[in-house]
């Protein structure tokens, strides 16, 4: 290729991604666009129970066996039951179990049925724990698609789903070409987090909406990348359905239920951004953190030395295949 032609591709390359850019929306756009259609479902729903009608709610759990409380179908939740209860049931409730299925506690219940609330200190807390987890990605995922000036995109991919015992949660995603070089310094890391704990600050709710594909393929209109996951994930439910979640003004597709809100995150650090290699959406990152729930503290050493953990690039099974990133394109890792 001579020098004129390299010189005239690159020009129509400049100008083919400066109109590419124009036409789409901003992310602001594209955040009330899923906005107003998460709503609309949500009021639809909603208006399938015109009626007040009764259900019979069997409470369990340490003091509450044999607490019976008459409900709202349709309206009701497992945290309009912890209200009618204490306190301290209100504040510490992370997750519930209905007739022994997880459930989020701001999903309405529909039919009579055993209820018990699940918190970080029980006895086994393994499903709260891995909603606790789940969680906390979908928070990184929601920092992250803020956090770039608007002429950048952020695509979030399927957010891994990995153990607790992983040392990490963490979350994927590909940015804007205009910064597949782009090496984030630990200030970049340092901003991510306080984005973070602004939102843990504001205790804002996960509020939990079953849809079925179509109203999660309009939701993701402006993404391809999510209008797969929503095929892939409604293939795998035996009910077709798939699972959002709004978080503020954040629409977020979960492969499992999340924790009520994020005020139950306390300590939270956002501890690498790693490059994981040419995938098939762009430059593919992996961002990873390191939580604590409210009810659960670590002293500032023991932090330390879970944080020099978490900064360790997390193996995420299942995770797409991806050319890996040349050495000199890989983030330094900290020390």
């Amino acid at each position: 290729m001579t020098m004129a032609t390299r010189s005239v591709c690159q020009v129509f390359q400049r100008r083919f991604a400066s109109a590419a850019a124009s036409l789409r929306p901003l992310p602001a756009e594209v955040r009330s666009q899923r906005n107003a259609v998460f709503s609309r479902e949500q009021a639809r729903q909603r208006a399938l129970y015109p009626r007040i009608e009764k259900i019979e709610v069997s409470m369990h759990g340490p003091g509450l066996d044999g607490t019976l409380l008459i409900m709202n179908r349709g309206m009701s939740t497992p945290l309009s039951c912890a209200r009618h209860l204490t306190e301290h049931h209100v504040k510490n409730s992370a997750l519930a179990l209905v007739d022994g299925e997880p459930w989020p506690l701001h999903q309405s219940l529909t039919s009579s049925c055993s209820l018990t609330l699940l918190t970080f200190k029980d006895s086994d807390p393994t499903l709260v724990n891995q909603a606790y987890w789940r969680s906390c990605a979908a928070l990184l995922g929601q920092v992250i698609e803020t956090a770039f000036k608007d002429e950048y995109t952020v695509e979030l991919l399927s957010t891994p789903e990995v153990a607790v015992t992983s040392g990490a949660f963490c979350c994927d995603v590909v940015l804007d070409p205009q910064l597949d070089s782009w090496t984030p310094s630990e200030e970049s890391l340092r901003s991510l987090t306080r984005g973070a704990q602004q939102l843990i600050h504001q205790d804002q709710a996960w509020e939990p909406l079953e849809v079925v594909p179509s109203v999660a393929l309009e939701v993701f209109s402006h993404s391809r990348c999510k209008q797969e996951e929503v095929e892939q994930k409604a293939s795998q439910n035996p009910k077709g359905t798939v699972m959002l979640y709004r978080c503020g003004d954040h629409v977020l597709l979960s492969g499992g239920p999340l924790v009520a809100r994020t005020g139950l995150c306390s300590q939270y650090e956002v501890t690498a951004l790693h490059n994981l290699g040419q995938g098939s959406w762009g430059v593919q990152r992996r961002a990873q953190g390191l939580s604590l729930p409210l009810q659960l503290q670590a002293h500032h050493t023991v932090w330390r030395k879970l944080r020099q953990r978490a900064e360790k690039l997390v193996d995420a099974p299942g995770s797409e295949e991806v050319t890996p990133a040349s050495p000199a394109q890989q983030p330094p890792t900290s020390q």
